[in-house]
């Protein structure tokens, strides 16, 4: 779902060849990301060009770095909804928005619930990191064997 850019992340804008670039992806996949909708671009040239802003950069990079844990497409999905939920939830705090006593009572809740859902995605990703760091101890042992040859 693109948002409306501001005027600086209109001049900031970059095509998909510098994201590719800068996130030493793809163009390939980046277009994937782009088509099952884990990466939408902020916004797009008369001639149809995708424009990334430094935020879909930060996003393309959470993406970037769950890819080596094992996470699939859906749980990375699930993560930046859960990502963006939080963000949400903090700029209409900072807001001040003028909520009634229901309506904060049910964005912390919707709050509280993503918190949630974020520390179960930590927990995960601190598994996931310490099975990997478990082969990556293997692979060191294996190739000291075949050292020893």
């Amino acid at each position: 779902m693109a948002t409306e850019m501001t005027a600086e992340e209109v001049v900031a804008t970059m095509h998909i060849g510098k994201m590719a670039d800068r996130s030493q992806m793809s163009l390939r996949t980046i277009r994937h990301y782009d088509e099952v909708g884990l990466l939408t671009p902020s916004g797009r040239t008369e001639g149809g060009f995708r424009l990334y802003t430094e935020r879909d950069f930060s996003r393309l990079m959470v993406i970037r770095r769950m890819k080596p844990l094992g996470f699939t497409l859906d749980e990375m999905a699930e993560l930046l909804r859960v990502v963006d939920r939080l963000g949400e939830s903090e700029s209409g705090a900072e807001a001040g928005v003028g909520a009634g006593a229901g309506e904060e009572t049910a964005a912390a809740g919707g709050a509280g619930e993503a918190r949630a859902a974020l520390d179960g995605f930590i927990e995960q990703a601190t598994a996931r990191r310490a099975k990997l760091e478990e082969q990556i101890s293997m692979a060191d042992e294996f190739i000291e064997l075949l050292k020893a040859q």
